[in-house]
């Protein structure tokens, strides 16, 4: 934190609270996954949400026209091999969202059927930390620090349903982020947190309702 300045802060911080650090990708393969999930009724096959992917992205998309400054501008459509590459980049995102999930439900973080609904929950947390470390640095007073975690928990209560659906969403997104599929110790040291959390009589977790 000390090379940053306030101004640094401030844009860091209503970049988390806006859930725009995370890559976009990832809320698009499990937002559809959502989508399949109720079309379906529930439990989503892999295969059906690869190739779901794969036909969503897959749709015809012609350059888009719209008005700016300058005068009418049109976009060039994407080529098809710029396609093709997202395809495969989605569906290898996909496999690692399901071997990290079948890990957690291994690991008793998630339930026989439980998968994870979001990672925005990496930037909301990360949100909460920056308010702390802003007051600490003096980037910002007590009561920004007060109204950041505020709004990053409405956030969190509108996306989540439970402290355990938002601790997954967290781990998800860290290990999407650091771990590269080696379930080390980005992915180990968030078990332990989680267990604790979920467990130990004075967690805030055990004692406060998520809602």
């Amino acid at each position: 934190m000390g090379r940053h300045q306030p101004p640094e802060w401030q844009a860091q911080q209503r970049a988390l609270l806006a859930t725009e650090g995370a890559k976009p990708v990832w809320e698009f393969a499990l937002g559809l996954r959502r989508t399949i999930a109720q079309e379906v009724g529930g439990h989503v096959e892999t295969g059906h949400w690869c190739e779901t992917a794969a036909r969503v992205l897959r749709l015809p998309a012609g350059g888009e026209t719209f008005l700016t400054p300058d005068g009418v501008t049109t976009t060039t459509p994407v080529p098809a091999a710029e396609t093709e590459t997202r395809v495969q980049g989605v569906q290898h995102l996909i496999g690692r969202i399901t071997r990290y999930e079948a890990r957690m439900r291994a690991d008793g973080l998630l339930g026989e059927g439980q998968y994870v609904t979001s990672v925005d929950a990496w930037d909301l947390g990360r949100a909460s930390c920056m308010a702390r470390w802003g007051m600490s640095t003096r980037y910002g007073t007590l009561p920004e620090a007060e109204a950041a975690v505020v709004e990053a928990g409405y956030h969190a209560a509108r996306r989540y349903e439970s402290w355990q659906g938002f601790s997954v969403g967290f781990i998800l997104g860290r290990c999407l982020h650091f771990d590269n599929d080696r379930f080390g110790s980005w992915y180990e040291d968030m078990v332990t947190a989680h267990r604790i959390l979920m467990s130990d009589p004075g967690s805030p977790w055990v004692n406060i309702p998520f809602r």
